[in-house]
């Protein structure tokens, strides 16, 4: 049960942003830019740069909307997985493991960054644009990790639900729909 009220249809982020629409608005522009925006890394991996944060800052429900987000998107389940069991062994290139680690020291601490990982990050092919954008990325999911679980939302257990969620993600972005999320109500 959530700690304030919030549309039971809309488990998740997605009520806390119906819930105040005007300061959702500039997060979702933020969201949409920074994962579905011109990028040289994929929308893949960037959700994985989503769904490491959210895994590491044991969010339920953004772990499992972004993991499935990312599955979705690479079109296969299994680096998703690895990258949360173990950065350095999952099956993403040097530049991509250089950059998740990033990510994780971020979902520590913005101090954890180290000089040494952003040198490894730029000798790996990184980009000053990537590392930016994958501490923002991180810096971001850490806000949306907090804000759902710190209002203690609704978290779906069933898997169907998250599939449903990546598909909408893919599809749509992270943009409101224009008609809204009274379709998800249950008759």
């Amino acid at each position: 049960m959530s700690y304030i009220p919030l549309e039971t249809h809309l488990p998740g982020i997605t009520g806390l942003l119906e819930y105040r629409q005007d300061s959702a608005k500039p997060i979702r522009e933020l969201t949409q830019l920074l994962l579905r925006g011109p990028s040289s890394l994929t929308e893949g991996e960037r959700e994985l740069i989503a769904t490491i944060v959210s895994s590491r800052n044991q969010c339920s429900f953004c772990t499992a909307a972004h993991t499935a987000a990312a599955d979705i998107l690479l079109e296969e389940d299994k680096t998703s997985a690895a990258v949360k069991q173990d950065i350095a062994s999952a099956p993403v290139t040097e530049k991509m493991k250089a950059l998740l680690l990033i990510a994780a020291q971020v979902q520590e601490s913005g101090k954890s960054v180290t000089p040494f990982s952003i040198a490894n990050a730029k000798e790996a092919g990184a980009t000053d644009m990537e590392i930016h954008d994958t501490v923002l990325i991180a810096a971001l999911f850490c806000l949306y990790n907090r804000y759902v679980d710190g209002l203690a939302t609704a978290t779906p257990s069933d898997p169907a639900f998250y599939q449903g969620l990546g598909q909408r993600l893919k599809q749509h972005g992270y943009n409101r729909l224009p008609n809204g999320y009274d379709h998800l109500k249950k008759k």
